[in-house]
């Protein structure tokens, strides 16, 4: 449970940083505190799309992996943070990506700090 917990509060302050750096990654609506909520949900959003979705589209571009070298994965990511922002929109949170090459840049974003996090965080069950 605690590993879950690390890995959320990493989602959202990778999240928050692609958003802070990007001008078309948007957290709209409320004050700070109803920001702060929608973007803890987005981020299990997100969590939960990479945990269910992601190792799916892996195995189905597996080729394109071996022939790209890996660089699919910028793609792959990309697809996961612009599923994110839909699934957003179905549920009335206030977070956007417009564009795919946003989601791009976004998703090597958040690649990094969500990887920088989980280093310095503690990671237990």
């Amino acid at each position: 449970m605690k590993n879950f917990v690390v890995k959320t509060i990493a989602n959202a302050g990778a999240l928050a940083v692609a958003i802070w750096l990007l001008q078309d990654i948007t957290l709209d609506g409320g004050g700070t505190g109803r920001k702060a909520l929608t973007l803890i949900l987005v981020a299990l959003l997100f969590g939960l799309v990479n945990f269910v979705v992601k190792p799916i589209v892996k195995l189905l571009t597996f080729p394109l992996f071996i022939l790209t070298l890996g660089l699919i994965t910028l793609v792959v990511n990309a697809l996961m943070l612009l599923l994110t922002s839909w699934l957003a929109g179905l549920f009335h949170l206030s977070f956007h990506v417009h564009g795919f090459w946003t989601a791009v840049l976004g998703g090597l974003i958040i690649s990094i700090v969500s990887w920088a996090l989980n280093v310095v965080l503690p990671d237990e069950d």
